[in-house]
């Protein structure tokens, strides 16, 4: 056998390798239709676990306003409460505030995304967001970044009020 020979041999045997490769990242690649209903489980399986931790942190914390959150920005919840301080002549309004969503679905990213931001008295102090491909979505890896943010919330909130 010549080189020419073992030459176009060895582009056939890259050509079939490129060609698996393709079929093999095809068959992983998920249709829209297909993502979208993925998204959609994790969305309402994630928005009713974020309602039933800030109810039960509203539980802890009399005084919060509990509401669901259903709107172009996402789903979830959030909870608030505003605060008036009397003394020395003044007044001072104090607001704290907790909110939860799971971004809706973007067909060019495909992801599954949680955001958080939480105020305690007039300041910001919890600004996270934690996102998966929806081919990747693990549940429990949200769930505990939702627990995780909630109870830093509900620290921070109890050392300053």
């Amino acid at each position: 056998m010549d080189f020419n020979e073992r030459l176009e041999k060895a582009i056939r045997r890259g050509q079939h390798a490129r060609d698996e490769a393709d079929r093999s990242a095809q068959k992983q690649t998920m249709s829209e239709e297909d993502a979208r209903n993925r998204h959609s489980a994790a969305r309402l399986n994630l928005s009713e676990y974020i309602e039933d931790c800030l109810r039960k942190l509203t539980e802890h914390f009399p005084g919060f306003r509990f509401e669901t959150i259903v709107s172009e920005k996402g789903w979830g919840a959030k909870i608030n409460r505003d605060d008036l301080r009397l003394g020395g002549g003044r007044r001072e309004n104090h607001y704290s505030r907790f909110e939860v969503l799971v971004s809706p679905f973007d067909t060019e990213t495909k992801i599954v995304s949680v955001t958080a931001k939480g105020t305690v008295q007039n300041k910001e102090l919890v600004n996270r967001s934690h996102f998966q491909y929806i081919a990747e979505f693990d549940e429990d890896g949200f769930r505990e970044s939702i627990d995780l943010w909630i109870l830093d919330f509900a620290e921070q909130y109890s050392a300053r009020s």
